[in-house]
């Protein structure tokens, strides 16, 4: 159990799960230092808590003494950093593995035992995902430097900031289809919310050390089925049109010179698309999960995504209110 005001660092804490950590944690009385490489960019945490109580610093994963100058201090220390696809220096193999090493390793040298990581559902070394594997190699350095550090796999995350149901409901507003990859593939898409008190309840000493918790929310969907619902609630009705593995990848790899924000997929994040990302059964058995947290009931997508995805109508947001 944290003490009343002490003192955590979240690497990643200018991002989309790191935001609403943060939050989560200066509401409960704790102080926060967001470890972020460009802390210039992360004054949006400060106003989330009372003056002095968030405070960014400057943190680069590929430099081990900002590293360890992040986690001086510290009770605690959560790792968020994580990318969907690699750019320039920003590869799987340099944040996933070896810089979820070098906090861990810097978290063990300064006493902390107190150590949150997050992973992902289908972190495995035999995925046909680059992603996942390096991943599970992610979970394996961890554990290794830290032994009671507690791992979270969530599936996809979904919130006002996500990059689903966003990227689809764009997709939709511009494209005269919608492709159905792999539309057979499950997702337990889980409120980024939830994910933020799952990672407070484990500092809080709600969690085993040196457990694997599966985080999901209440709903298993098919991937069809969520692009069926991302149209339904940006306003947009467009045809599904079923493609296969090989032919996405063609289609992921001719835009690969593409600037990220305008390619749909990546080839990693194709072959990500054939694996299913639920909530096992062990899991579940073991109370590994969000309720074995005291999370319960997760929040549902029907109660979050269509208020965010309102701006995607035709008419923008608010226009219910125009008549």
């Amino acid at each position: 159990m944290l003490a009343a005001g002490s003192l955590i660092t979240v690497f990643g804490g200018s991002g989309f799960v790191g935001r609403h950590t943060v939050r989560l944690l200066a509401k409960r009385g704790f102080r926060v230092r967001a470890a972020v490489r460009r802390p210039d960019l992360a004054g949006h945490l400060q106003p989330m808590g009372s003056p002095g109580q968030i405070m960014p610093v400057q943190a680069n994963l590929r430099d081990a003494e900002s590293v360890r100058r992040a986690v001086s201090g510290a009770a605690a220390v959560v790792n968020l950093v994580a990318v969907l696809a690699e750019t320039g220096r920003q590869t799987f193999a340099a944040l996933h593995i070896d810089g979820a090493r070098a906090v861990a390793q810097a978290a063990r040298e300064a006493g902390i035992q107190n150590f949150v990581h997050i992973s992902a559902i289908g972190a495995s070394a035999s995925s046909p995902a680059r992603y996942a594997q390096t991943k599970a190699g992610g979970e394996a350095a961890v554990l290794g430097e830290c032994p009671t550090a507690v791992i979270l796999r969530p599936s996809i995350i979904f919130g006002p900031e996500d990059e689903f149901f966003n990227r689809f409901a764009g997709l939709a507003q511009s494209s005269p289809f919608m492709p159905s990859i792999g539309g057979g593939t499950k997702f337990q898409p889980v409120y980024v919310g939830d994910v933020a008190a799952a990672i407070v309840a484990a500092l809080d000493g709600h969690a085993k050390p040196g457990t694997v918790y599966e985080l999901g929310g209440p709903e298993v969907f098919t991937f069809r089925q969520l692009l069926r619902k991302t149209m339904e609630y940006a306003g947009h009705t467009r045809p599904l049109i079923p493609v296969p593995l090989w032919a996405a990848k063609i289609g992921a790899a001719l835009t690969k010179p593409l600037p990220m924000f305008l390619r749909p997929l990546t080839v990693d994040q194709v072959r990500s698309l054939a694996i299913d990302t639920i909530v096992s059964r062990k899991a579940i058995e073991e109370h590994r999960t969000l309720a074995g947290l005291g999370i319960d009931p997760a929040q549902a997508i029907e109660a979050i995504v269509p208020a965010y995805l309102e701006r995607f109508k035709t008419n923008g947001q608010y226009a219910h209110y125009r008549g």
